[in-house]
Formats: C-alpha cells, sequence, structure tokens
C-alpha cells in the first residue's frame, strides 16, 4: 500500500515573527522548512509519494509553493493546537496508516529512511530524541515492554523528547482518531496518542534519533541552530 504521508501547517507560528507560514521560512541553503521535508520524504519513499498538508493561515502562500501536493483545511486554525489539525488530516486519509510530521522540523533525511522498516511493518512509533530533555518540550516515558507510556510536555523524569515525526498504523488509526475528537482544542496531537495508549492499549514504539539532528522552529536562534545543518 502506498505510504500516505502528512505534515501538519495550519498554524500563525506568530512566535517567529514572519509574515508567510513558519513551514515556508528560508533556510541558509536556499530552501524553505517545508521544501527540505519534501526532499527528505522523497529520499526515503521515491519521487511519486503523495502528501497531503494541513492548512489554515495564509494556506494560499503553501498552494502556490507545493501546488502538486493534495490538501485539507483546518478552518479553525486560529483557535485549535495540532490535534485537531490531525484529527482532520486522519479523517481524510485512505484506509491503512499515516506518517506525519509538524511543519516546522528541519529534519536529518536519515531520519525517514531509519523509520522505514516500522512504516513498513504497519507499527505505530513516535520518533525521539534521547540526548536532551527540555522542560518546554514533549517529552516520553515507557512501559516494562519499552513502548510509550506517558507523552506530554508535563511528563516528569522523561527519557527524552518527541521529535514531531510520527507514525500510526492502520489498525491504530481509528482509536487515535477517537481520542483526537475528544481532546481540547488546545492540546496537543500527543494528547490523542497517550489518551489511546492509556485507554485502548496501543503501542507506540520510541524511534531513537538522537545522533541526527531534527530541529523545531518557534524562534529565531532555533533557525539559527537548524542552519548549521543544512
Amino acid at each position: 500500500m502506498t505510504t500516505q504521508i502528512v505534515i501538519l501547517a495550519a498554524g500563525m507560528g506568530s512566535r517567529l515573527g514572519r509574515s508567510l507560514p513558519k513551514p515556508l521560512t528560508e533556510l541558509s541553503d536556499g530552501r524553505s522548512i517545508m521544501q527540505q521535508q519534501f526532499d527528505n520524504i522523497h529520499q526515503a519513499f521515491g519521487a511519486d509519494v503523495n502528501v497531503t498538508i494541513v492548512v489554515g493561515y495564509k494556506l494560499e502562500h503553501i498552494v502556490e509553493a507545493f501546488p502538486d501536493a493534495s490538501y485539507v483545511y483546518n478552518e479553525r486554525y486560529d483557535q485549535t493546537n495540532t490535534s485537531k489539525s490531525l484529527l482532520r488530516a486522519l479523517q481524510a486519509s485512505k484506509d491503512g496508516g499515516v506518517l506525519w510530521m509538524n511543519g516546522d522540523v528541519v529534519f536529518d533525511p536519515e531520519a525517514l529512511v531509519r523509520a522505514g522498516d516500522l512504516v513498513a511493518a504497519d507499527r505505530s512509533f513516535v520518533s525521539v530524541n534521547t540526548a536532551k530533555v527540555s522542560d518546554e518540550e514533549v517529552k516520553y516515558t515507557t512501559d516494562a515492554n519499552g513502548h510509550i507510556k506517558e507523552l506530554s510536555k508535563t511528563v516528569v523524569g522523561g527519557l527524552g523528547e518527541a521529535v514531531g515525526i510520527n507514525f500510526v498504523a492502520r489498525d491504530d488509526k481509528a482509536a487515535l482518531i477517537r481520542h483526537l475528537q475528544k481532546v481540547a482544542d488546545q492540546d496537543y496531537f500527543e494528547r490523542g496518542i497517550e489518551l489511546a495508549i492509556e485507554q485502548d492499549g496501543l503501542r507506540f514504539t520510541p524511534v531513537d534519533i538522537s545522533d541526527l539532528y531534527a530541529v523545531e522552529i518557534d524562534f529565531a536562534e532555533d533557525l539559527e541552530r537548524a542552519n548549521l545543518f543544512v
């Protein structure tokens, strides 16, 4: 089955202070954040793979930059968080699992190559960085079998950080959709994953990419750091 890939790009990205949607921010090599993501996706899954972008804020700029992508519109982009953008994408997806990423992450191409085996095996996962555990980031813990147990910014004793590249398997997707429907508008999608694990017994494997780069661009200093890698 063809790999389904989603980029969440509906938000306003106000903290970076740019006029265009944050995924269109230019990197030092001349590409935008989203173009770097597309290049990574094509390297891992081939040139013909279809990518769906969840848009909202100034969507016309993203549509103009990536006319060949598919689109899902979060009309409440200014009132909701990533949980509701992912919900719309999963509801619009075809049968099968879905790989998704936040539209503001600059990351090593190898991160998707490494995840390819789990995608092919249709096993849900969360990509993580165990090299640092910052208070303001989404952190995780694992159960006795090594699967994700807790996943939020408020986790105590986190083993690492989620980097914003994730996959939900075909058989897990319906449960995740149900929980994304239940969570608050301002919740991150990780809350839906956490509830699906807790209440439905879903198993998400942590995929360690600590030896690779993955930078979430929220502030100017994040952009400076990302530009050291591209």
